[in-house]
C-alpha cells in the first residue's frame, strides 16, 4: 500500500474503488433483492410495510455511518445492503402496488438521481467518490446510492419481465453494459466520475436480474433456490468477502 492510497483510507469514510469493491457491490445488491423479496412477498409483509421497515434499518444504518470517524468495511457495506433491500421494495411499491410500473417508476428514479447529482456537484464542486470525508459529501453520497439502487430494481425488472430477455438475458445484457463501462475506463478519457456512477447503477439491475434468476423456479427460467436459499448463500458469500476486505486492509 503506497503513501496516497494509506492517506485516502485515513481521511475517507468510504470504501476504494478497486475490482473487490466492484465483486462486493454486486454480491450486496443481489442480496438486497432476494432479503427484499423474502421480507415482502415470501413472508407476505407487503412491499408498503417492507418498504417501511428497511427504510427503518437504513435511517439506523446511515445514522452509525454517519457517526464513525473512520471507514470501516462491515458498517460501510451493511449500509449499502440496506439501500439495497429498502431500494428492492420501494421499487416494488412504486412499480406494483401504485401501478406505475417499470418503466415511469425507472423515469422517476432516474429523474430523482439526476437532481441528487446535480445538487451534489453544485454543492461540493465534484462528484468524486475518492475522498468522502465531510458530512455533507457522505449525505449526498448516499442519497445518491439510495437512489441508484432503487433505480436499479425497477431496470432489472423490466429487463427480466417486461422486455422479453428474461432473466438471464437481462442478467447477460446488464454483465455485458458493464464490462463495456470497464473497457472505456481502461482505454478512453471518458471522465471518469460517470463512468463510475453508470457503473453503480447497472450493477444494480444486473444484481437484481441475477437474484431474480436464483430465486425464481424452474418453469419461470430460475434456479429454484428460493428467496431463503438464495439469501443464505449470498450472505455467507458477502460476509467472506466483507471478511477478507478487513483483513486485506489491517495488512
Amino acid at each position: 500500500m503506497n503513501r496516497k492510497t494509506l492517506l485516502e483510507e485515513t481521511t475517507s469514510k468510504v470504501a476504494q474503488v478497486t475490482l473487490l469493491f466492484w465483486i462486493i457491490k454486486i454480491c450486496a445488491t443481489t442480496l438486497g433483492e432476494t432479503a427484499g423479496d423474502l421480507l415482502s412477498m415470501t413472508m407476505d409483509v407487503g412491499y408498503g410495510l417492507s418498504t417501511v421497515i428497511l427504510m427503518g434499518f437504513f435511517a439506523i444504518t446511515l445514522v452509525a455511518q454517519l457517526r464513525a470517524k473512520a471507514f470501516h468495511p462491515v458498517l460501510f457495506w451493511t449500509v449499502v445492503v440496506s439501500t439495497s433491500t429498502a431500494g428492492t421494495t420501494m421499487s416494488d411499491y412504486m412499480d406494483r402496488t401504485l401501478e406505475l410500473g417499470y418503466a415511469t417508476g425507472s423515469l422517476i428514479l432516474v429523474s430523482g438521481l439526476i437532481i441528487v447529482l446535480a445538487l451534489w456537484r453544485y454543492s461540493e464542486k465534484s462528484l468524486s467518490v475518492e475522498n468522502i470525508s465531510t458530512r455533507k459529501a457522505e449525505l449526498f453520497y448516499w442519497t445518491a446510492i439510495l437512489f441508484s439502487n432503487t433505480l436499479g430494481t425497477a431496470l432489472g425488472d423490466y429487463l427480466a419481465d417486461d422486455s422479453g430477455l428474461g432473466f438471464l438475458g437481462g442478467a447477460l445484457l446488464v454483465g455485458g453494459s458493464i464490462a463495456v463501462i470497464a473497457l472505456a475506463s481502461f482505454f478512453t478519457n471518458i471522465n471518469r466520475i460517470a463512468l463510475f456512477w453508470a457503473a453503480f447503477v447497472l450493477t444494480r439491475p444486473f444484481g437484481a436480474t441475477f437474484g431474480d434468476l436464483l430465486t425464481k423456479p424452474a418453469d419461470h427460467g430460475g434456479l429454484d433456490f428460493g428467496t431463503i436459499g438464495s439469501s443464505a448463500i449470498l450472505a455467507s458469500l458477502l460476509i467472506g468477502l466483507v471478511a477478507y476486505a478487513t483483513i486485506k486492509r489491517k495488512h
